[in-house]
């Protein structure tokens, strides 16, 4: 009886994705995914925001902490991404049986990779501390912080793992749920145990990894009550191939995510020679960029079922309509928030640290990032497209351009020329070579699906 009314519930939605019109498809997923997206982000801007009212020494060592959230991120990311990939291909094939298997198969992995994480970070806490960029007078904060944001790895790995399956099914709504419930509960809890119970920054930790406990659980009766393929135990398939199949549609994000925690490292060290009020100011810029990225990657996110369901059915002009769609969007909806962004720059860094220094410095930084910010648009559906599709090596060579092959080497030579200012507008160059780059890897690939859809009629 289960197993028809789950088989019926996979049929109507693959007559959804592949029929409905792409346009208002997109945007029905989009709007839960942009939601999601906008409150993971608040995790980071809640504990900078409540943190802020510390020190600047403070704010600063949660700005150095973020490289490992990024490395906690990429791990989710690699395993939801890499499993969500597969199944909604296989939805769109009509073969269940295999997108069960991968379903419980990339959780168990997130899961224990997640234990990994946090026993390697503890055993090893002050050494890591200092690699990540804390000065003498930042790392007391760090360790405090960092301690206990790291026993929250394994609830946050797996949440990521559940969230991007149920998205890459279609349920969207029942992944939004989860995740906002544990960002609200943040919000509830930082500043009680920060100011009232007087934790301090540890404060901030407790209440992050309780919220990230609390999503995991939810997530958990989402996946169930979903109404498609979920999380059954007995259901891992720790095969080869399958390994395989989470690498290829995995790697996008973990090289996406893991040069981000590399960037930031970097961006911490270099700006470290300027002194805690430019990591401070840097870390915050970071984290408003990071929130307005939301909208973009959640419009994207919800292009990428839309992707994999109709290119699994091999209806490509669907494939290459949402694509239009979503980097149109995108860059309508980015120009608009930037623009408001840019003018209220001082007021935007003004509210996580009132420190003149960490505003002076955030102000031009934030200003040179959401310029260009826009046109991440094509940058991010592009390489979101190519991964879904499973074109590795394309979209991991996409991934690795912004905050890797480019970032990276700008960061290390653009301050030995322009000092503080090389900081600020590192991102920015970065940005505009990616853009270069996404071009040619990107249009040959919608050109070949034009070309396959005439075949197809």
């Amino acid at each position: 009886m289960v197993d028809r009314k789950e088989n019926r519930h996979n049929n109507d939605k693959f007559i959804a994705m592949t029929t409905e019109p792409v346009q208002r498809l997109i945007l029905k997923l989009a709007l839960p995914t942009v939601i999601s997206m906008l409150v993971t982000s608040l995790y980071s801007l809640t504990d900078t925001y409540f943190v802020g009212r510390i020190s600047t020494q403070a704010t600063a060592a949660v700005g150095v902490t973020f490289a490992v959230m990024s490395v906690i991120q990429a791990i989710g990311f690699f395993f939801g991404h890499g499993s969500g990939n597969f199944i909604s291909r296989r939805l769109g094939a009509r073969d269940t049986a295999a997108a069960q298997q991968m379903s419980t198969t990339g959780f168990v992995y997130a899961f224990l990779f997640g234990i990994l994480i946090t026993a390697v970070g503890l055993l090893s806490l002050e050494r890591f501390s200092i690699l990540l960029g804390s000065t003498p007078t930042i790392l007391p904060y760090t360790k405090a912080y960092l301690g206990i944001i790291l026993l929250g790895a394994p609830f946050f790995t797996s949440s990521l793992v559940l969230n991007n399956q149920m998205r890459f099914q279609g349920n969207a709504m029942y992944a939004m749920v989860g995740i906002v419930s544990g960002a609200v509960l943040n919000v509830i809890l930082a500043p009680l145990f920060i100011f009232v119970f007087h934790l301090g920054i540890s404060g901030a930790a407790i209440a992050t990894v309780i919220s990230q406990v609390f999503s995991f659980c939810l997530l958990l009766v989402m996946d169930y009550r979903s109404g498609g393929i979920h999380i059954q135990l007995n259901k891992f398939v720790p095969s080869w191939a399958f390994v395989g199949e989470i690498i290829r549609g995995g790697t996008p994000s973990l090289c996406r995510q893991g040069l981000a925690c590399l960037a930031t490292l970097l961006l911490n060290v270099t700006a470290g020679a300027y002194g805690d009020a430019a990591i401070a100011g840097m870390s915050i810029v970071t984290r408003v960029c990071f929130f307005i990225y939301a909208f973009l990657i959640g419009l994207g996110q919800g292009f990428q079922p839309v992707c994999g369901f109709n290119y699994g059915a091999h209806l490509f002009e669907r494939v290459r309509q949402g694509f239009n769609f979503s980097v149109g969007a995108g860059f309508v909806l980015l120009t608009v928030i930037c623009s408001v962004a840019i003018f209220f720059a001082p007021e935007i860094v003004g509210t996580f640290r009132h420190d003149p220094e960490v505003i002076a410095i955030g102000t031009v930084a934030l200003r040179y990032q959401l310029a260009i910010l826009p046109f991440s648009s094509f940058n991010t559906v592009s390489n979101m497209m190519l991964q879904t599709i499973r074109m590795s090596v394309r979209a991991s060579l996409l991934a690795s351009a912004r905050q890797g092959l480019f970032f990276i080497p700008l960061i290390l030579i653009l301050p030995r020329i322009a000092g503080l200012r090389g900081v600020e507008v590192c991102q920015t160059i970065a940005d505009v070579l990616t853009f270069a780059l996404t071009i040619p890897l990107t249009l040959p690939v919608l050109r070949s699906m034009k070309t396959s859809a005439k075949v197809h009629k």
